[in-house]
C-alpha cells in the first residue's frame, strides 16, 4: 500500500519544477508598507527641478536681487543720492569701484538701489497680469458661447495694439512728461499700463488650458453630482489648468523688468528722482564714449535680473510639461 505522504511530496516537487521562472531583472515586490508613494504634479516637478543646474543658477540670481531690493544696505553703504560734481563721469577709484555718473553719484550704489523699483514694478505687473488674464481665460474657457466671444474680441483689441505705442499713449495721457510728478502715482500708472496691454496673451493661454481640462472625466463627474460652476472652476479646473499660467507669469516677471527699463529709457516710464536701471541707462546713452561705466554697470544688473527670472521660467516649464521630459 503506497504511502500518502510520499505521494504528496512527489506532487509538490513536480509543481515546483513546472512553476514559471521570474523574468530576468525582475525583483520581488516590496511589502505594502514600503511602497513608494505616488507623486503629484507639483511634487514630481520639484523632484525634477532639484536635479537641474539651470534651476539653481536662476534661483541664486533671483535670491541675490531679491536681497538687493529688500536690503540694499547689505551690498553698499554709500548714499545713492550723495553727489560730488567735481567727480562727474569719473572712472573707478578706491571705495567707488564702478565710478561716478553725470552728477557725481556712485554708479554701483545707484545700481543696487535701482533693483528696488525695477523688481517691484516687474513683480506687481506680473502678478496683476496673471490675475487679470487668468480670470478672463478661465471664465471664457469654461462658459464659452457669447461670453467667450466677447472676452476674446476685447482681448483682440489690445492684442493687436503694438505694446510700445500703446504704452506711450497711456503713459503720456496720465503722466505729464514735463514734470517729475508723484513717484507713487508714476509707478502705479506704469504697472497698470503693462497689465492693460499684456493680459490678452495670458488669457489666451489660460482659456486653451481650461477648454482642454473641462472635458476631463472628473469635471463631468462633479457636474453630474450637482457641483456649482464656481466650485467646479475653483476646485477642479483651476488646479489642473494653472500650470501654463504659472510658467508664463514667471517668465513675464523678467520680461516686465526689461519693459520698465525700456519705457524709462524712452522717457515715458519712471522719472527722476526715482532710481531705476532704465533711468540710469537713459542718462548714460550720450556719454558712452567718455564714461562707458555709466551704461555698462546698470545694464549688467538689468541683464542678470532678467536672465534669472527667464531661466527660472524655462526650468519650471521643462519640469511641468510632460512633452519635454
Amino acid at each position: 500500500m503506497s504511502d500518502p505522504g510520499a505521494f504528496t511530496n512527489e506532487r509538490e516537487t513536480e509543481e515546483q519544477q513546472h512553476a514559471p521562472e521570474p523574468f530576468l531583472g525582475e525583483e520581488e515586490a516590496p511589502p505594502s508598507g514600503k511602497q513608494e508613494k505616488a507623486r503629484g504634479l507639483w511634487s514630481d516637478a520639484w523632484y525634477d527641478l532639484r536635479r537641474k543646474p539651470l534651476f539653481w543658477v536662476s534661483i541664486t540670481l533671483i535670491v541675490i536681487f531679491m536681497l538687493m531690493a529688500l536690503f540694499p544696505s547689505l551690498f553698499t553703504s554709500t548714499d545713492p543720492y550723495a553727489f560730488d560734481l567735481s567727480k562727474r563721469t569719473d572712472g573707478p577709484e578706491s571705495g567707488h569701484i564702478f565710478g561716478y555718473d553725470l552728477q557725481g553719484r556712485d554708479v554701483y550704489a545707484r545700481s543696487v538701489y535701482g533693483a528696488q523699483v525695477s523688481i517691484l514694478v516687474g513683480l506687481v505687473a506680473a502678478l496683476g497680469v496673471g490675475l487679470v488674464g487668468g480670470a478672463a481665460g478661465i471664465i471664457a474657457g469654461y462658459y464659452g458661447g457669447w461670453i467667450d466671444a466677447v472676452l476674446s474680441r476685447i482681448g483682440d483689441v489690445f492684442f493687436g495694439l503694438p505694446f510700445v505705442l500703446g504704452a506711450i499713449v497711456l503713459l503720456s495721457t496720465f503722466i505729464d512728461p514735463t514734470k517729475s510728478g508723484d513717484p507713487t502715482k508714476i509707478k502705479v500708472v506704469v504697472i497698470l499700463a503693462i497689465v492693460v496691454l499684456s493680459w490678452p496673451q495670458f488669457a489666451r493661454v489660460m482659456r486653451s488650458s481650461v477648454i482642454a481640462t473641462k472635458q476631463s472625466d472628473y469635471v463631468q463627474a462633479a457636474r453630474a453630482l450637482g457641483a456649482g460652476h464656481t466650485r467646479i472652476m475653483v476646485r477642479h479646473i483651476l488646479p489642473n489648468a494653472i500650470s501654463p499660467l504659472i510658467v508664463m507669469t514667471t517668465i513675464a516677471l523678467g520680461v516686465f523688468v526689461g519693459v520698465e527699463a525700456t519705457l524709462s529709457f524712452l522717457g515715458v516710464g519712471l522719472r527722476p528722482p526715482i532710481i531705476s536701471w532704465g533711468i540710469a541707462i537713459s542718462d548714460a546713452q550720450t556719454y558712452l564714449d567718455i564714461a562707458p561705466h555709466m551704461l555698462l554697470v546698470p545694464a549688467a544688473f538689468l541683464s542678470a535680473a532678467v536672465l534669472g527670472f527667464v531661466m527660472l521660467g524655462e526650468a519650471v516649464r521643462e519640469a511641468i510639461d510632460p512633452k519635454l521630459k
